[in-house]
């Protein structure tokens, strides 16, 4: 027996009492909804720590001049720079990743759901259940081979998909015009050592999550679904924790251009 299996269990039985509630409403689908309700709990949950994460990203964002300076005066020392730019996150009380943290945090429930709808374990009938025609254990695979991308199947993965590209282009599009910002915020010609890296990758990763819903299970796929739309979401209504004092016209001549 897996040392994970009692949580495999528990989340399972979360799912089913969730399920038992919504059945008057969402009816055979009531577990899929039982599975966003549980995501959109859990991104709540963690809601104080990505306010903390989006007030730590607006104190690195206004340490980029200090920033900009020690690449001057050390950029032809790497090991110097480094050390220095250690310094200066470890005096201020800053991470140049801690924003990262609200999404690793999510992963072993993923794991746990992916695992769940993959296997059953602990899970009990769940793998019968489905959203609309689709079960939520099965993959787009199997969906094609059932009807093709349009059949009964096909169109409940290309509705989610449809949703997912928009979010992620959403999302696309607002970091892009943060990292236009990031220069002059900056105020050298590059952005704070990390900021723009994560800035660049986090766009990628977004649509990254279309491939990931197109191998899955369904029932992974809508966890994916509901959380990024939670993530774009949260991240407009937290901008103004995250926006260092003054950027803001610099973000609205960014985006105008």
């Amino acid at each position: 027996m897996s040392v994970f299996s009692p949580l495999f269990t528990s989340l399972g039985s979360l799912l089913t009492h969730l399920a038992d509630a919504l059945d008057p409403l969402l009816g055979a689908s009531a577990t899929a909804g039982a599975i966003v309700v549980f995501t959109a709990c859990v991104r709540l949950a963690l809601h104080p720590l990505t306010r903390s994460a989006a007030r730590g990203e607006r104190a690195r964002a206004e340490l980029a001049p200090r920033l900009a300076e020690l690449r001057r005066k050390y950029g032809k020392k790497p090991e110097r720079l480094k050390e220095e730019a250690a310094k200066l996150y470890a005096e201020t009380g800053t991470s140049p990743l801690a924003g990262c943290l609200p999404m690793l945090v999510q992963l072993p429930v993923f794991y746990v759901m992916y695992h769940l709808f993959s296997t059953g374990d602990g899970g009990g009938d769940l793998l019968k259940h489905k959203l609309l025609a689709a079960p939520l254990g099965g993959r787009w695979a199997d969906a094609l081979d059932e009807g093709g991308p349009l059949g009964a199947q096909g169109l409940v993965y290309a509705a989610l998909f449809a949703l997912m590209a928009v979010v992620a282009t959403w999302t696309y599009l607002r970091n892009r015009k943060t990292a236009a910002a990031l220069p002059a915020a900056a105020g050298a010609d590059a952005p704070a050592p990390g900021v723009a890296t994560m800035v660049k990758l986090m766009p990628l990763l977004s649509f990254g999550t279309l491939v990931t819903a197109a191998v899955v299970p369904l029932a992974a796929g809508l966890y994916l679904v509901t959380t990024t739309t939670w993530t774009a979401v949260e991240r407009a209504y937290l901008q103004p924790l995250r926006t260092p004092a003054g950027r803001e016209k610099q973000e609205e001549r960014a985006s105008a251009t």
